[in-house]
């Protein structure tokens, strides 16, 4: 923890990992709203497929250990 009125890099790399989830949940609601208009055809499971990686990928990411 930093001292009173001063960041460390430990709490600047806190509030840029609080801000890329921020960043992507807005991502994802916007796409939630367009998706379901689009007709992806034959390729609909190869999309939910990748959808299914790209989540969990971005979830790695961010993963405190």
């Amino acid at each position: 923890m930093s001292k009173k009125y001063n960041l460390n890099k430990e709490d600047a790399i806190k509030i840029a990992k609080g801000a890329g989830i921020a960043v992507a949940a807005a991502l994802l609601t916007y796409a939630a709203d367009i998706i379901p208009g689009i007709d992806f055809g034959v390729y609909s499971p190869m999309i939910v497929a990748l959808s299914g990686i790209l989540i969990n990928a971005g979830r790695k990411l961010i993963e405190n250990k």
